[in-house]
């Protein structure tokens, strides 16, 4: 058989397929949606290459002035990790522009929305080191970024209020992210305010150490931030990890402040479907909340 035609591996249902030679299909999620001024929310999207060398960038979103705003008050600053089992998805897919231009407006915030390389072509944890460029780039704008600067960083982020979130695999990088701060620090002296873990996915094996509710993976009391928000979904399959997660961050001698928050009878990463439902609209509620405290 050609090896471009043998399968060698194949999810039900069909969402990623490897092909012997290497070649991989995606099936979910390929779209990408151009960034833009968003009609419903007023919220201003921008792409920017931040590595020319690995292709890794990011979307920003600014919200719109608010009545009473003054063009150069600063607002918090949300480093935002995609998910997808790391190997699916991207910034620009309209699932996450949409739920960022949502969240975005809401909490008014400036939100950078990291884009990095997938798996299998290059596997764990390149995503985690793609991101930690993109959050190393942010920060750096503290120092106001140099010539290149972003704008909507240098002149209207508030580099005090410098927090980290994701959902499912983008939970994982987001943890891991502030882990990292906190052994080895961030540009500028930035220090990050907190996480929000939305329905992470934490799973791992003997070669891929990616879970920290492992036996053997470092204690979560070094986690680089002063403040913890974990969201599960009651019927997600996930949710015992997110809750174990939770648990052992508050033993673990961490001296930070941990909140969870579980939205009854709702699957994996259900917010990006069901926006408009009441347990959507609670979790939004309790993330934007946690972005301003």
């Amino acid at each position: 058989m050609n090896p471009d035609d043998e399968i060698v591996y194949d999810t039900t249902p069909c969402f990623i397929r490897v092909f012997k030679s290497g070649r991989v299909e995606r099936y979910l999620c390929s779209a990408a949606t151009a960034a833009s001024v968003d009609p419903a929310t007023g919220v201003s999207s921008k792409d920017v290459l931040i590595s020319p060398e690995t292709g890794v960038s990011a979307r920003l979103y600014i919200p719109r002035l608010r009545e009473g705003d003054r063009p150069e008050q600063k607002l918090p600053v949300l480093v935002y990790f995609h998910g997808g089992g790391f190997c699916l998805g991207s910034a620009f897919m309209p699932l996450y522009h949409n739920y960022l231009n949502s969240l975005v407006a809401q909490a008014h915030v400036v939100a950078v929305s990291a884009d990095y390389r997938l798996a299998p072509e290059h596997p764990v944890p390149t995503a985690h080191d793609d991101s930690w460029t993109v959050l190393r780039w942010v920060a750096g704008h503290a120092g106001r970024g140099g010539p290149a600067a972003e704008a909507w960083l240098a002149e209207r982020a508030d580099f005090e209020r410098v927090f980290l979130a994701g959902e499912g695999a983008g939970a994982n990088i987001a943890h891991h992210m502030a882990m990292r701060a906190g052994i080895g620090g961030l540009p500028c002296g930035v220090r990050i305010r907190g996480v929000a873990l939305i329905h992470p996915y934490f799973l791992g094996s003997d070669r891929v150490e990616i879970n920290p509710v492992a036996e053997a993976a470092p204690s979560l009391a070094g986690l680089g931030c002063g403040r913890a928000l974990v969201c599960v979904g009651g019927e997600d399959a996930l949710r015992d990890r997110g809750r174990a997660y939770y648990r052992r961050l508050r033993e673990s001698g961490w001296g930070g402040e941990a909140t969870l928050f579980e939205a009854e009878g709702k699957a994996h990463t259900f917010h990006l479907f069901e926006t408009d439902c009441e347990e959507a609209m609670a979790q939004q509620k309790a993330v934007c909340c946690f972005l301003h405290l």
